[in-house]
């Protein structure tokens, strides 16, 4: 098939497709009057760098993956690169869970702080002696 042809059926750009090949990452043949030639397994490793990608993945980490294909396994994350690719990004992505969990724990820490000063949900303060808290324009 041609660019265009495989660039519609993996749902891409021949752009996209040229910078591949330019990265080595996939691999035209070339027809007698210099058309780029693909076939199904181009599609097949097309579809693992989109999938990947997807996921998150970095273009130059897909490499380990297309080679894994091209190699002639019928899964690209067969090969021993690909599975270190997979537990290191499951380490980068435990690593961001972390991150966002204590994020997230400092938030609530603030909320928690600023509805007690605040006396949110108990009144406006008046009552008590102080000043009424200033009123917020989003809140009425």
């Amino acid at each position: 098939m041609r660019i265009g042809e495989l660039a519609e059926r993996a749902g891409t750009s021949t752009r996209t497709l040229r910078y591949y090949e330019s990265r080595g990452l996939l691999a035209a043949r070339r027809t007698g009057n210099g058309y780029r030639d693909y076939d199904e397994d181009d599609l097949r490793l097309l579809r693992q760098i989109r999938t990947l990608q997807d996921f998150g993945f970095e273009l130059e980490e897909t490499r380990p993956f297309v080679d894994c294909l091209r190699a002639g396994h019928p899964a690209g994350d067969s090969c021993p690169a690909s599975l270190a690719v997979y537990r290191r990004k499951l380490d980068e992505l435990d690593g961001l869970i972390g991150r966002l969990a204590d994020v997230r724990e400092q938030v609530a820490r603030q909320l928690a702080a600023a509805e007690e000063e605040t006396g949110a949900g108990t009144g406006t303060g008046e009552s008590d002696g102080e000043p009424p808290a200033p009123r917020c324009e989003m809140t009425g």
